[in-house]
C-alpha cells in the first residue's frame, strides 16, 4: 500500500502543477467565451491582470505549518477566474419571481449588487439571456451575501438553446440565523433536464433561490472557471471516534484511497473515552490520512469573540505542537459560523469550513469560498454514489462526511465498502484531501 499511496500523491502534485500550466495554456479559450457574452464583463482579476499572472510554482506548494497564516486566503483568492457580469448594469436581467433591486450600500466589489427578496416562502427567479455560449469546460461561481441564511438554497441554472438545462445548487449555507457576511459559491451540478443541457450552446443563465420562509439575499461578481481534467473526492469523518480508526481505516487501506479525520483537540488531549488518541492519530497520519482541525465542538457563531480566538489559536497551535500536516484545515462544528467566525478562522486556516446538506451538494474546484467549501452527509448510499457519479461527470468534487457507523448520519459498514468500491470502479473520479483541493483552487486563480 506504501507504494501505492506515493504514487497517488506524486500523480496529485503533478496534476496541480498541469492544473496551473493548463490555466495559463488555455485562458485565450476562455476569454474567447467570455467575449461572446453580451452587457458588462469584467476584468479577469482585481487590477484587470490575466486571472494566473504573478503566479509561479511556489504559490501552489503547500505552506509551512504555523500558528498563524500567512495571508487571510478568502481576501487574497476573492476573485477567480474570469468575470461573466459584475451587476453594475442591470438591463440585462429580468426579476421572474420575487423582488430584485440595485443596492448600492452592500456590494462584493464594484458600486453596487442586487438585492433579492421574497416572503411567505415564495421562491426568487433572475434571469438573462447570453449570446450563445460554449460552457462544456467552464464552473460557474457568485458572490452571495444573505440575512437569511437558514432558509435558502441558492442555485444557478444553466439552459441550453434546445431548452435543456442544469442546476448547480448549494443546498444548504448554515444551520444558524446568523449573517455570514459575503461568500463566494461554486456549486455543483444537482440535476439535469431529460435531455442533458447541450453546455456547448448555453444562452440563458437563471439565479434561483429557493425559499422556506422570508428570504433577502444579495448577489454580486458572476464568474467562470476552467473545468479539471477529472472529478474527485474527499472522505471526510469528524470527532476522532474509535470507528475511523478500527474500522473506517482498514478498509481506507484495503482499498488504497486516503481520508480526512477532523479531530477535537479537547477531546484528544483529554483522552476522553472513546475518541483516537494523538498517537492514534499520528499513526493514521504517517499511513496517508489527512488530520484536521474540528474546532472546540461547540457552535462557534455563538460563541464570544474573545474566546472564539483563544480556541482557535489554541487549536492550531495544538496542530502545529503536534506536526500534523492538515493542520491548516477547518471544520466547523454544527456547521454553525457567521461573519466574525470567518474573520477570525482566517488568521488561523487557509480552507475548510462547511456548508453542510443531506443531499447532493457539490463544488467546482477553481471558484469555492476557502472556507465555506459544502459537503454532502453521508447518511445514504445512493446520496453518496450519486454524488461520486455526478462529480465524475462533470469534473467537480464531492466532500462526502461520516462519523461513526451505527448512527443516522453514517451509512453501515458494509455500505461503506461498497462506497468505497463504487468510487474504485467509477473511471474519471480519484479520492483527495483538503490539501490537494486548496492546491488546485490557488492554481486556477
Amino acid at each position: 500500500m506504501t507504494n501505492q499511496q506515493n504514487t497517488r500523491r506524486q500523480f496529485l502534485a503533478a496534476s496541480s502543477v498541469t492544473a496551473f500550466a493548463a490555466m495559463a495554456g488555455c485562458m485565450d479559450r476562455v476569454n474567447s467565451a467570455i467575449s461572446n457574452v453580451d452587457g458588462n464583463g469584467g476584468d479577469s482579476s482585481p487590477n484587470g491582470n490575466e486571472s494566473n499572472s504573478g503566479n509561479d510554482i511556489d504559490e501552489i506548494e503547500s505552506p509551512e505549518l504555523t500558528v498563524e497564516t500567512e495571508y487571510n486566503s478568502r481576501e487574497k483568492f476573492k476573485q477567480p477566474g474570469k468575470q461573466l457580469d459584475d451587476f453594475e448594469n442591470l438591463e440585462p436581467w429580468e426579476v421572474i419571481r420575487g423582488s430584485g433591486e440595485a443596492d448600492q450600500n452592500i456590494t462584493f466589489d464594484g458600486s453596487q449588487s442586487i438585492r433579492l427578496s421574497a416572503q411567505n416562502s415564495q421562491n426568487i427567479t433572475l434571469s438573462r439571456q447570453i449570446e450563445e455560449t460554449d460552457m462544456s469546460d467552464l464552473d460557474v461561481s457568485m458572490a452571495v451575501r444573505t440575512s437569511t441564511p437558514s432558509n435558502i438554497a441558492i442555485d444557478i441554472r444553466l439552459v441550453d438553446i434546445y431548452g435543456g438545462y442544469a442546476h448547480h445548487q448549494l443546498r444548504s449555507v448554515t444551520y444558524g440565523d446568523s449573517d455570514v457576511d459575503w461568500f463566494r459559491t461554486c456549486p455543483g451540478v444537482f440535476e439535469q433536464s431529460s435531455v442533458p443541457l447541450e453546455r456547448e450552446v448555453v444562452e440563458e443563465i437563471q439565479i434561483i433561490i429557493y425559499n422556506t420562509g422570508d428570504a433577502e439575499v444579495w448577489v454580486d461578481d458572476l464568474r467562470t472557471h476552467k473545468k479539471p481534467d477529472n472529478g474527485y473526492v474527499i472522505l471526510s469523518w469528524d470527532d476522532g471516534t474509535p470507528d475511523f480508526y478500527e474500522r473506517a481505516s482498514p478498509l481506507h487501506d484495503e482499498y488504497d484511497v486516503n481520508a480526512v479525520q477532523a479531530a477535537v483537540r479537547q477531546w484528544t488531549r483529554n483522552q476522553r473515552e472513546g475518541v483516537m488518541t494523538t498517537a492514534q492519530l499520528k499513526e493514521r497520519q504517517e499511513a496517508g490520512d489527512q488530520i484536521v482541525a474540528h474546532g472546540t465542538h461547540t457552535r462557534l457563531a455563538e460563541m464570544e469573540e474573545n474566546d472564539l480566538e483563544n480556541a482557535l489559536r489554541r487549536d492550531k497551535n495544538w496542530a502545529v505542537q503536534n506536526e500534523l500536516e492538515g493542520g491548516h484545515f477547518l471544520v466547523y462544528p454544527h456547521n454553525s459560523f457567521d461573519k466574525t467566525v470567518h474573520d477570525i478562522a482566517s488568521n488561523y486556516y487557509y480552507a475548510g469550513g462547511f456548508n453542510q446538506s443531506g443531499n447532493v451538494n457539490l463544488t467546482g474546484v477553481h471558484g469555492f469560498d476557502p472556507l465555506a467549501l459544502p459537503r454532502t452527509i453521508g447518511s445514504n448510499l445512493d446520496i453518496a454514489t450519486r454524488c461520486i457519479d455526478l462529480a465524475a461527470e462533470h469534473r467537480q468534487c464531492t466532500i462526502l462526511n461520516f462519523h461513526e457507523f451505527g448512527i443516522t448520519n453514517t451509512i453501515d459498514e458494509s455500505e461503506y465498502e461498497k462506497l468505497l468500491q463504487h468510487i474504485n470502479d467509477t473511471d474519471d473520479v480519484k479520492v483527495i484531501n483538503y490539501d490537494d483541493l486548496w492546491k488546485m483552487r490557488r492554481a486556477g486563480h
